[in-house]
């Protein structure tokens, strides 16, 4: 069996896979809250233990983390963690254990993925293929570079830090909400305070609080007493509030052209794709054209986006079956068998 991690600032999340017929088949997950352990090796002991599993039948772990992975190892932002590759190995008896950055996870994964769990926004056009994107707006901004190799057939995955890169306004409203930006948070923006789960917060508060729109008492009061970006995409997306659909169009333009920016960097004629958790839950405003909009938005080379296919994952677990992925090709090259090819 493969063990495959998704580790975030909030939660952990664990799942054991198997192969059948050369593809991941899933034996069993779970989420675990990351704040109420010490360490990870904590949470895969508990994770273990809860159908007793011995960590014999176990040939290879991964865990795709948030931040750069360096000779094995990271200190996580979000999180009082330091991991190392070799520790973990001593710790949970495990021979081969990789650790990788969480959006190279979900870049392992795409492959992985059922037809179903990717929903087209852009058909683009199919018949170019080459190097993609990945742009991922969850709790923070995450990107990735997909690199096509020709003679291997397959996409290597290049993680980035690129949603920490500066936030470029392009109408009148964005260079107020970046000088609304500056001002609260004291200094320099990066597309992630846009583009993101805290991005969205931040929307919402200029049009409030800058832009004076009207937040009527019984928004206030869910704002206050449910998770606001769950309010601000119910409310956006069916219509009940002005100031959350306002929230939710500027989010999807400075996505579309953040993801618009990736693709030119890239070349990404094989397609972008968008991850998160965002995405799937608001995709009627995902569609209703501000995202493409801005995408293609790229002056003369606008034709060039015109043919860029965007795709919408679907699968919360798509950084797991890419760590799955990952962990049985590299224990596969250091021992030389293959439990996919075997299966």
């Amino acid at each position: 069996m493969i063990l495959a991690g998704d580790v975030g600032g909030t939660k952990v999340h664990l799942a054991l896979y198997s192969f059948a017929g050369g593809r991941l088949s899933a034996v069993r997950d779970h989420k675990f809250p990351a704040t109420e352990f010490a360490t990870l090796d904590e949470v895969v002991k508990a994770f273990l233990a809860q159908a007793g599993e011995s960590k014999e039948e176990i040939v290879a772990a991964c865990f795709g983390c948030p931040g750069p992975v360096r000779d094995g190892r990271l200190k996580l932002t979000n999180l009082p963690w330091t991991l190392d590759e070799r520790e973990l190995v001593k710790s949970l008896g495990i021979q081969h254990i990789f650790l990788i950055n969480d959006l190279e996870a979900n870049g392992y994964g795409i492959p992985e993925l059922a037809p179903e769990k990717v929903f087209t926004l852009h058909a683009g056009d199919e018949e170019f293929g080459g190097h993609r994107g990945l742009v991922s707006a969850g709790t923070g901004l995450g990107e990735a570079l997909l690199i096509w190799d020709a003679k291997k057939q397959r996409h290597t995955p290049l993680p980035s830090e690129g949603g920490h890169c500066d936030f470029a306004p392009r109408t009148d409203r964005e260079i107020e909400l970046l000088n609304y930006l500056r001002r609260t948070l004291n200094g320099r923006v990066s597309f992630e305070r846009v583009v993101s789960g805290i991005g969205i917060k931040n929307v919402y508060a200029f049009l409030r609080d800058d832009r004076k729109m009207d937040e009527p008492a019984w928004l206030r009061e869910r704002m206050e007493n449910e998770d606001p970006n769950a309010v601000i995409g119910q409310c956006g997306e069916d219509g009940s509030s002005e100031i959350c659909f306002e929230t939710l169009q500027i989010f999807a333009s400075a996505f579309g052209a953040e993801a618009g920016n990736v693709a030119l960097k890239v070349l990404a004629m094989g397609g972008i794709y968008l991850g998160g958790g965002i995405a799937p839950k608001i995709l009627k405003t995902m569609e209703n054209g501000a995202f493409m909009q801005a995408f293609r938005d790229k002056g003369r080379l606008s034709p060039l986006l015109e043919a860029v296919p965007v795709r919408i994952i679907l699968d919360d677990t798509c950084a797991l079956l890419g760590a799955a992925a990952f962990a049985e090709a590299r224990a596969a090259e250091i021992s030389g068998r293959s439990e996919r090819a075997a299966s």
